[in-house]
C-alpha cells in the first residue's frame, strides 16, 4: 500500500489522485479532518482507507502486518501557514512528526518522499540545495530547512530511498481550503470572475508594481515529480521541485484575464506585517534535479493558468 500524509490538503490529494490514476487501489490517506471542509478534496476518490494523522505512528510501531504492507511512504502532511509563529507548534508539527516516519522507513527500507519547500532560502537570490543558500524568514521555513538538516545528518545514503521535494510556488486544483494561503491563480480568478479585476501588490524589494517574481509551478508536474522518483528507487536526495523560470505576479494576471477574455490589473498597497518576510524573488535551480535523471517538464504559467481554470470553472468556450 501507498500511504500519503496530507492526503486530504492540496498537494497530497493530487497525488493520491495521480497514484489512482495509474492503477494503485491500495492508497491509504493520512490527515487531520479538523477542518472538515477538506473531505471534498478526497470525496471523489477511491481509496483503501483513511487515517487520522495521530494514529499513523501507532499503527507502523505496532501493528506488523500494516507496517510491512507499506510500499513508499509519500509524507505531504504539514502545517503550512508561512504566517504561523508558534514555534512549538510548528516543530512539533512539520519536525518531529517527520523525524518519527523517517527512522520508521529506514528500519523498514521504505522509500520515502517527503514535502520540504523553497521557504528554507528566504531572502537567498540563489536558489541552490547547499546550505551556504539556506536562511529562511519565518518559523515555517525553520521547520523544513531544520528537518532537511536532520536528514543530511542521519540518513546513510543508498541504504533505501529518502527523497526531499523543495516546492516552489504551487498551484492548481484541490486547494480551495486553504483560504488566504490559496495560490494568487485561485485569488486572480476568483476575483476576475466576480468583479473584473485581479489584485496585485504594488512594488517592493526594489521590484515594480505586480514585477516579484515567483517560480510558479503546476501541481500535476509536482506530482509527476514525485511519481519519477517513486519509479526510480535508487535515486535519493534533496531538489528543489520548480520551473527553474521566474515570472511575475503580472504574468499570473494576464493569464487569468487572458482566460476569462475580460478583467483589469489593479494594484493595492503592499502590507506593513509582510515587509522584511516576503520573498520577492524565487527560482528553483534545476542542477541537481537533472543531475538525477528527472526529466519531468514543468509548464509555464501561460500553460498551466489555462489548464487549472478549466478544472476550477469547466473549459471555457472559447
Amino acid at each position: 500500500m501507498y500511504v500519503v500524509t496530507g492526503g486530504a490538503g492540496f498537494i497530497g490529494s493530487n497525488l493520491v489522485r495521480a497514484l489512482a490514476d495509474r492503477g494503485c487501489d491500495d492508497i491509504v490517506v493520512v490527515d487531520d479532518l479538523e477542518d472538515g471542509h477538506k473531505f471534498v478534496n478526497i470525496s471523489d476518490l477511491a481509496v483503501a482507507d483513511y487515517m487520522d494523522k495521530d494514529e499513523l505512528p501507532g499503527r507502523l510501531a505496532g501493528d506488523a502486518g500494516f507496517a510491512g504492507a507499506v510500499k513508499a511512504v509519500f509524507h505531504q502532511g504539514a502545517c503550512s501557514e508561512t504566517t504561523e509563529w508558534n514555534g512549538r507548534y510548528m516543530m512539533k508539527n512539520n519536525y518531529g512528526y517527520s523525524k518519527t516516519l523517517l527512522h520508521h522507513c529506514l528500519e523498514r527500507g521504505t522509500p520515502y518522499i517527503y514535502a520540504s519547500s523553497a521557504a528554507v532560502y528566504g531572502g537567498s537570490k540563489q536558489f541552490v540545495e547547499d546550505p551556504v543558500f539556506e536562511n529562511p524568514l519565518n518559523v515555517y521555513g525553520y521547520s523544513k530547512l531544520q528537518f532537511d538538516r536532520y536528514v543530511r545528518r542521519v540518513v546513510p545514503w543508498g541504504a533505501s530511498q529518502v527523497v526531499g521535494l523543495r516546492y516552489f510556488n504551487v498551484y492548481g486544483p484541490r486547494e480551495q481550503h486553504k483560504g488566504s494561503m490559496a495560490s494568487t491563480a485561485y485569488h486572480f480568478g476568483n476575483q476576475v470572475a466576480a468583479d473584473g479585476e485581479a489584485r496585485l501588490f504594488e512594488g517592493s524589494g526594489g521590484y515594480g508594481d505586480g514585477e516579484q517574481l515567483r517560480d510558479f509551478v503546476y501541481v500535476d508536474d509536482v506530482c509527476n515529480v514525485n511519481l519519477w522518483f517513486l519509479d526510480n528507487a535508487d535515486v535519493s536526495g534533496i531538489y528543489n521541485c520548480g520551473t527553474g523560470r521566474a515570472q511575475s505576479f503580472n504574468d499570473v494576471a494576464n493569464a487569468v484575464i487572458e482566460w476569462h477574455g475580460r478583467g483589469r490589473i489593479r494594484y493595492v498597497p503592499f502590507p506593513e506585517h509582510l515587509k522584511g518576510a516576503y520573498q520577492s524573488y524565487t527560482q528553483a535551480d534545476l542542477t541537481r534535479l537533472r543531475a538525477s535523471g528527472c526529466d519531468v517538464e514543468f509548464r509555464p504559467v501561460e500553460d498551466g493558468v489555462p489548464a487549472y481554470l478549466d478544472e476550477l470553472c469547466g473549459p471555457r468556450q472559447r
